[in-house]
């Protein structure tokens, strides 16, 4: 009797075992339970290092980039991490290698396309970068992989549920001042911020097409204050910002929010979210002391005034620069990029942000809605 009982009980077991088995590899199957992927557009403030494996000069796998976490260079503009890699902790997925990466073809979590330097337009630093255009094309690329590997149906489940992100516009109106493009000649600043956020909106709807829904995009930063800008306005004997660039830099903050808010009424299921980091980053700029910073101005590593000549590393031509004691207590790592410090806390502004009258979201929402 008790060796029937112990066989009816083995059973059972069994049974309970197998249906808590289907069970769990049906809610993966179709996507409930793994974790969201997050695609990364855009530039320096989010690539991990694609730029390593492009014909350029805009590099930063040497040292001391990297010099803090992850002790060694990997090709991010920073001391250590930057926005993307929080963002990928905070949503509890690995790092998200870089798309050109060799072996990289493993894109369920999602794929890293920045580049640094780039912008929306194709012009900005040409053949040196991948444009915004070009990491569109690597993105429809990945979903024809994952199609393959998937299926359709898991496929267009996987891009719904993703999130994308996108940090660009920036270095489409640092350019033109910089090589003293022809560029902006013809075009008034209205005309020339239109273009950038008219290509950034084609690019926005193509993903769209493929099956994106929830997008996520940090606003510009005081581009006029960089310890860049600040070392050219010193060259002139002017001191202070590039004000020059200023105008694009807000009239391109103000027309974003207006976009977004036009393609979610327009486009069923669009969902984003905003983080304005224009403010955020002049006050600790002008005020490190409040923040927990000692240096707001001067980059920790580079050459010139305000560190800004951008040569730290001494691989671009200059070979002397100074590199800080700590980099923990500076605002930027070199001429134009933050410290890991600085952008650990872009990152959770972006993740945790009060959605407002603008946003409805902030990015850890985007990460969490059911379907």
């Amino acid at each position: 009797m008790s060796n029937t009982s112990f066989q009816v009980s083995c059973v059972l077991v069994f049974c309970m075992c197998l249906g808590l088995l289907i069970t769990a590899q049906s809610r993966g199957q179709f996507g409930f339970e793994k974790p969201v992927p997050v695609f990364f557009f855009g530039d320096s403030f989010f690539d991990a290092g694609n730029n390593n494996y492009i014909n350029t000069t805009f590099r930063a796998n040497y040292w001391p980039y990297g010099e803090t976490f992850f002790k060694n260079p990997t090709g991010r503009f920073s001391d250590g991490r930057l926005i993307s890699d929080f963002i990928a902790e905070y949503a509890e997925l690995p790092f998200i290698p870089p798309y050109l990466q060799p072996g990289n073809d493993q894109f369920t979590y999602g794929a890293n396309f920045a580049s640094a330097g780039s912008g929306a337009l194709v012009e900005t630093s040409q053949g040196l970068v991948i444009d915004l255009h070009s990491q569109l094309s690597y993105f429809k690329s990945v979903r024809k992989s994952l199609n393959r590997k998937l299926g359709d149906e898991q496929t267009k489940t996987l891009l719904s549920r993703a999130v994308y992100l996108f940090n660009v516009g920036g270095n489409d109106y640092i350019f033109p001042f910089e090589k003293n493009s022809s560029v902006l000649g013809p075009h008034p600043h209205e005309e020339f911020v239109g273009l950038v956020i008219g290509n950034i909106t084609a690019v926005i709807k193509e993903i769209y097409r493929e099956g994106g829904r929830n997008f996520g995009f940090l606003g510009l930063d005081p581009l006029a204050c960089l310890p860049y800008s600040r070392a050219v306005v010193e060259g002139q004997n002017r001191g202070g910002c590039f004000d020059k660039i200023t105008p694009y830099v807000k009239l391109h903050n103000k027309l974003l929010p207006k976009l977004l808010q036009k393609l979610e009424r327009e486009l069923k299921g669009f969902r984003f979210s905003l983080s304005q980091i224009y403010e955020f980053l002049t006050e600790r700029i002008n005020h490190p002391s409040k923040y927990g910073f000692e240096e707001g101005k001067v980059a920790c590593c580079g050459s010139g005034p305000y560190r800004g000549i951008y040569s730290c590393g001494g691989k671009r031509g200059t070979k002397e620069y100074d590199l800080c004691k700590n980099v923990s207590e500076y605002v930027y790592f070199d001429s134009g990029h933050p410290t890991e410090r600085i952008f650990q806390q872009i990152a959770d502004q972006f993740w945790n942000g009060t959605p407002n009258s603008t946003v409805s979201y902030n990015l850890k929402t985007l990460f969490e809605i059911k379907y």
